[in-house]
């Protein structure tokens, strides 16, 4: 299916958040993921499913300043 990925068209399997987490290879720590523009608690993401057309924003957090 094609989800929206910080506003960029991509091709993915994963059916919820953390399978997407996991097939973009994403750290266990320091990200926030929000659908829909509603942030989604990591305990939540094996049961946020995904659909076509989703609209996905990753934030990682950067050290340093």
């Amino acid at each position: 299916m094609t989800i929206q990925i910080n506003n960029k068209a991509t091709e993915t399997k994963a059916s919820n958040i953390a399978e997407l987490a996991t097939e973009l290879g994403l750290p266990q720590k320091g990200v926030a993921i929000a659908v829909a523009n509603t942030m989604v608690p990591r305990e939540e993401w094996e049961t946020t499913a995904l659909t076509e057309g989703a609209s996905v924003v990753i934030i990682k957090a950067a050290f340093g300043g």
